[in-house]
């Protein structure tokens, strides 16, 4: 027997089983940082809590960000992915409050839940199940994520509505591709940090869940 053959094949039965290790963990840290920011949403909610600002939301989002990826292979990235996920999920409490205030306002917002979770499961199962290689995307979602955030930036300080939906049509396609490609990353061996896949997934679902909530309210004339 070929010793190169052998030694690859004692790689593949090595990676497999990490590889699964990776994704079990990610969908289970996903699970509860998901059932986090829904607790924290409903909190601030419930005590109607006025929304942060664009500014104090990117220092909280970034800062955070930046520690998790800085502590993500110690226990305090942990917690820190539950801060972060946590602080997103109060960010979103006053955006839903003003959406449950307009009419059909709940139907709205179960849209875009449903909408997301249809999407989610979708593109996530289809990666699982086909086990196609989606690192091409890569680039075009990092450019195309940068110019996205720009153009929301310009959108919210100049009010340019007509802007604004296009950054969330744009969003949409741009998260819908994340989820394909951090799905494919981690299937793949590309991402060995369950943490990090987790931040990733987390916040490819929430600007999937409010750039949907946005076109829906636009296009019911609220």
């Amino acid at each position: 027997m070929n010793p190169t053959n052998l030694a690859t094949g004692n790689r593949q039965q090595v990676a497999i089983p990490s590889t699964n290790k990776v994704l079990r963990n990610t969908f289970s840290l996903l699970s509860m940082t998901l059932l986090f920011s829904a607790l924290t949403s409903g909190i601030s909610m419930a005590l109607n809590l006025p929304h942060p600002g664009i500014l104090l939301t990117l220092l909280g989002y970034f800062g955070l960000l930046f520690a998790v990826s800085h502590y993500r292979n110690s226990s305090l990235g942990l917690v820190l992915v539950f801060a972060l996920t946590g602080f997103m999920g109060f960010t979103l409490g006053p955006i839903l409050n003003s959406y449950l205030a307009l009419p059909n306002g709940a139907g709205l917002v179960m849209m875009a839940m449903g909408g997301t979770a249809l999407i989610f499961l979708s593109l996530a199962g289809y990666a699982l199940v086909s086990r196609k290689d989606f690192s091409f995307l890569g680039s075009f979602l990092l450019v195309g994520i940068l110019v996205g955030f720009i153009a929301a930036l310009v959108a919210v300080f100049f009010e340019l509505p007509a802007l604004s939906l296009a950054v969330s049509s744009m969003f949409i396609l741009l998260m819908s591709g994340l989820i394909l490609y951090e799905t494919s990353n981690i299937i793949h061996g590309g991402e060995t940090n369950y943490i990090m896949a987790t931040v990733t997934l987390f916040v490819a679902i929430f600007n999937l869940f409010t750039s949907l909530l946005h076109l829906l309210g636009f296009m019911n004339s609220e």
